[in-house]
């Protein structure tokens, strides 16, 4: 196990936008506080702006006038990026492939002038850590891409930064590696203890990597959250459908109940109704959102809601089925591959109330 200290810097970023020279703006004016210790996910889609605000942490871009960034408290807005002391990890790795592997590993720590022997010590702690042990004299070009991601993890690691940045480490990996090393990378940055802010557009890597998870949108962040939150309680129509599979349904509501085509779903609380009705007063209809994993196919006769089932794809350890008639579109439902419908079948859904999520209509 490394012998680094147990925790990262917590950072605070405040008011940090970012706009070029030709009147684009990148990153609107941002605040956000990262804890010490904590691994923070900006997810979104391609230009959104999360690379932005991981290079103007990195201190690789500078923020429009009035913003800042600190670790520690102290103001590291104006200090160059060799002097923050952060890792960083890129998609692209930046090996040496002149260098033998444990050369890359030790590089940042000989330009910061650590004797050869705890050079070589901290080489050793990192080799084991992250499964690199019997490579430490080949060279890059014989590795494979995982165990390269490897090396460029433990030579950002191997400094013993305050804050870990890593921009899309594992985009260039085939899918199958891609989830092993996901794995592998999170019960590292575990043992570490050490602050890292991840950069990704994919959901899986943030769900179970990131202890919070900011999504972004269009150069603003849209919300903000633990992985369930952001999964189960989404603020936005946007987040809800960036993030998992979701039906969003359109209806009215009456009594506490959105009233659908196929009949009526019940609203989780009084106060959800509330919001729901007042929704229909200003607009049209009320929109929620339903994950597919939390609509159950029950018995037509003692349903509140009924459907068609219109396709069913079986996916080994569920089946994923599309049911008509029961909403304003199509809703998708993932069902236990123990459920025995076919293509035709009128059947009754069933939906706990805690899992309708009413959102803002023109989110």
């Amino acid at each position: 196990m490394m012998t680094t200290a147990a925790h990262g810097a917590a950072v605070h970023i405040e008011n940090c936008g970012k706009t070029f020279a030709d009147g684009t703006q990148a990153l609107a004016p941002a605040s956000l506080d990262i804890v010490s210790g904590e691994t923070l996910v900006l997810l979104g889609p391609s230009g959104c702006g999360k690379t932005t605000m991981l290079r103007i942490i990195a201190g690789l871009e500078t923020p429009d006038q009035g913003g800042r960034v600190l670790f520690d408290a102290q103001d590291m807005t104006v200090v160059p990026i060799e002097q923050r002391h952060v890792g960083m990890v890129f998609q692209s790795y930046a090996l040496f492939p002149n260098m033998s592997v444990a050369d890359n590993i030790g590089y940042g720590l000989k330009i910061r002038g650590v004797a050869k022997a705890a050079r070589d010590q901290r080489i050793a702690e990192m080799v084991a850590l992250t499964n690199l042990t019997g490579l430490q004299d080949r060279r890059i070009d014989q590795l494979s891409g995982g165990q390269r991601q490897r090396v460029a993890l433990a030579r950002a690691v191997a400094i013993r930064p305050r804050v870990l940045l890593l921009d899309e480490p594992l985009t260039a990996l085939d899918a199958s590696l891609r989830d092993r090393l996901r794995g592998e990378l999170n019960r590292l940055l575990r043992s570490l203890g050490i602050t890292a802010i991840y950069v990704t557009h994919d959901q899986a890597e943030a769900m179970e990597l990131g202890d919070r998870i900011v999504v972004m949108r269009k150069g603003a962040i849209a919300q903000i959250g633990t992985p369930r939150e952001i999964y189960f309680a989404p603020t936005s129509r946007f987040v809800a459908e960036f993030v998992g599979a979701a039906n969003i349904i359109e209806a009215p509501v009456a009594e506490g109940h959105l009233v659908l085509p196929g009949g009526r779903l019940e609203v989780a609380t009084a106060a959800d109704a509330a919001v729901a009705t007042a929704a229909v007063t200003t607009a049209a209809v009320a929109t929620a959102m339903i994950r597919p994993e939390t609509i159950a196919i029950v018995d037509a006769a003692n349903a509140s809601l009924h459907g068609i089932i219109d396709s069913i794809s079986f996916i080994g350890d569920k089946q994923r089925m599309v049911v008509t008639g029961a909403a304003d579109k199509p809703l998708t439902i993932d069902a236990p591959n123990t459920v025995c419908v076919k293509t035709g079948d009128r059947v009754g859904l069933s939906v706990a109330p805690a899992a309708v999520r009413l959102l803002p209509g023109d989110a």
